[in-house]
């Protein structure tokens, strides 16, 4: 399984939806140079106020266009970083990767994904209705969670749009993304 990135984006203060930029900087161990939830800690707020010292599974988030095209198709203006996003993907299904796929960025850049974005209330502060047009249920009732998914850098590098990006899976059994 391998895609492109789209777009890259990074906020230095806890906004909501982060800038575009021309390229953005892993670092191992933390995430992205220059933003706000950069860090070996959580720095997610909420989190922050549950336990400042528990690691950062969340240092780096990714959404699929798939799922902004899906969203512009039921009448949402959304684009790419609007939602948060540091790295916007085409052409890798995200949320069906396992917990543990690492996604090789570029030259260099490695990211492990830890699990799913848990959508919050922000969404519908940035536009009416979007929480749920970013949550689902499959044929059994589980909720099914749309926003992309978190990981964490193992390796540094340099990332920008149109990086080629590698998909390799951790050996099996593999466990699938819950919320992080």
């Amino acid at each position: 399984m391998n895609g492109t990135v789209i777009a890259v984006s990074r906020s230095s203060d806890h906004t909501f939806s982060k800038g575009n930029q021309d390229n953005i900087r892993l670092l191992a161990g933390l995430g992205v140079e220059g933003d706000a939830h950069m860090g070996e800690t959580v720095k997610h707020r909420s989190r922050v106020k549950q336990d400042p010292h528990q690691p950062n599974l969340r240092q780096v988030h990714l959404i699929h266009a798939e799922l902004l095209d899906e969203l512009r198709a039921a009448g949402f203006a959304v684009s790419p970083g609007q939602m948060g996003e540091n790295i916007t993907t085409q052409g890798i299904d995200l949320l069906g990767l396992p917990q543990g796929a690492q996604l090789h960025i570029g030259a260099s850049a490695v990211v492990e994904v830890t699990g799913l974005r848990n959508p919050c209330v922000q969404l519908d502060q940035f536009q009416p209705g979007l929480m749920s047009a970013v949550l689902d249920r499959d044929g059994h009732g589980k909720l099914i969670r749309k926003a992309g998914v978190m990981g964490v850098v193992l390796a540094s590098g340099e990332v920008r749009p149109g990086d080629h990006i590698r998909v390799d899976l951790p050996p099996a059994p593999h466990q699938p993304l819950g919320k992080v």
